[in-house]
């Protein structure tokens, strides 16, 4: 039985959905163990964006038997970031003004202290907490979006450079297809 090919789009937003299920557990993980957000702990994040952008080329190079060109890498991986950059900027934007607005106010205290220390006047410090408080969350999910689509790309360049391996030009096997051999 033939089926046509997964498309790039497919596998990038299954492996992208995969992602955010996990940071979504790894943010309330760090909440609940109360980790300090400025920790060095939280890189531990990047870890599975870039273990699963990299099983999202290879998964789209195994299901076209093992061949994949370099564009075809990357624009899987680019898919990716911006799959996961968007539902991760939507989920902190939830997350930061309603499911645990008390994450920001901890952020915005520490800004605040941080402004009292440069030597900022009061009213200089009550105008940017204002403008924070209403802006915050929606800047940060925008900032999120649009940085993890640019590391996505470094990413993603790096992982088509790795997989990278292109049909031999005489190969007259038909690439539109798929035979499944499970039957």
């Amino acid at each position: 039985m033939e089926t046509k090919l997964p498309s790039s789009n497919q596998t990038a937003f299954k492996w992208a959905i995969i992602y955010v299920i996990i940071s979504i557990v790894i943010t309330y993980t760090f909440q609940f163990l109360n980790i300090d957000q400025s920790s060095s702990a939280k890189y531990l994040g990047y870890i599975p964006f870039i273990a699963f952008m990299f099983l999202a080329q290879k998964e789209y190079k195994d299901q076209h038997g093992g061949y994949i060109t370099f564009s075809e890498g990357l624009a899987t991986g680019f898919k990716y970031a911006v799959i996961s950059g968007i539902i991760m900027a939507i989920f902190i934007y939830i997350y930061l003004t309603f499911l645990s607005p008390q994450i920001f106010d901890q952020a915005l205290s520490t800004q605040r202290d941080a402004m009292v220390q440069k030597g900022m006047s009061s009213d200089q410090i009550d105008k940017a907490m204002d403008i924070a408080k209403r802006l915050g969350p929606m800047i940060g999910a925008v900032v999120l979006a649009i940085l993890t689509a640019i590391i996505g790309v470094v990413l993603a360049l790096i992982g088509a450079a790795i997989f990278k391996n292109e049909k031999p030009p005489f190969d007259i096997n038909d690439e539109t297809t798929y035979v499944d051999p499970a039957v």
